[in-house]
């Protein structure tokens, strides 16, 4: 009687080798998808430096946008505070005697503190000696700069040529003045709050 043969002393094959490895992918089947961060590091990392580049040049145009909105802001305050300065002086060296009373009341409109009340105390009897004496000054603005600035105030250095006349006397030459004129800016518009001469 015939032995049969034990399946396990089989001598190995090509093909049964290659069976069990066709049923070892098929059970166990290999990761063939990367991405192309594992293909390539180097991108990954340049996709990295790339995106702080991009964050860093951000930041830096918002931060120069936000000083350069600052530094405007400042200026437009500085020519605000400057043209106040320029028209304050206007008002109180340009005064004639015809419209005297209109020429007062418009320095008191553009007053305010201590000036303000000062001045209007001193209002009435101003304008009876430039009836009694007719007589008119000019002013015109030569120069003016900003001399300080603090919050809603600043004072401003006023050059101005000054020509007065009047009744009976000969024309008398320009003079020439420079004022420290204080603007504080109130309800949108910069207003007289001190004045000074100085050499």
């Amino acid at each position: 009687m015939a032995e049969h043969a034990d399946p396990t002393d089989r001598p190995l094959t090509d093909s049964s080798v290659a069976g069990d490895h066709s049923k070892t992918e098929q059970e166990h089947p290999a990761n063939t998808e990367t991405t192309p961060a594992q293909h390539h590091p180097r991108l990954r990392t340049a996709f990295v430096v790339s995106l702080a580049c991009v964050t860093a040049v951000a930041g830096s145009a918002g931060w120069l946008g936000y000083r350069a909105y600052r530094s405007h802001q400042a200026q437009q305050r500085s020519n605000h505070f400057g043209a106040g300065g320029r028209q304050a002086a206007l008002n109180l060296t340009t005064i004639s005697y015809a419209p005297v009373d209109a020429d007062v009341q418009r320095i008191v409109a553009s007053s305010t503190g201590t000036f303000h009340d000062d001045f209007q105390k001193r209002a009435q009897p101003f304008i009876d000696v430039v009836k009694q004496a007719q007589s008119k000054s000019l002013g015109t603005v030569t120069a003016a700069g900003l001399e300080s600035e603090h919050g809603d105030q600043a004072n401003v250095i006023v050059a101005i040529s000054v020509t007065t006349s009047s009744a009976g006397a000969p024309e008398q030459p320009p003079r020439l003045w420079r004022m420290r004129i204080g603007v504080q800016n109130l309800d949108g518009g910069a207003k007289i709050s001190n004045v000074e001469f100085v050499p």
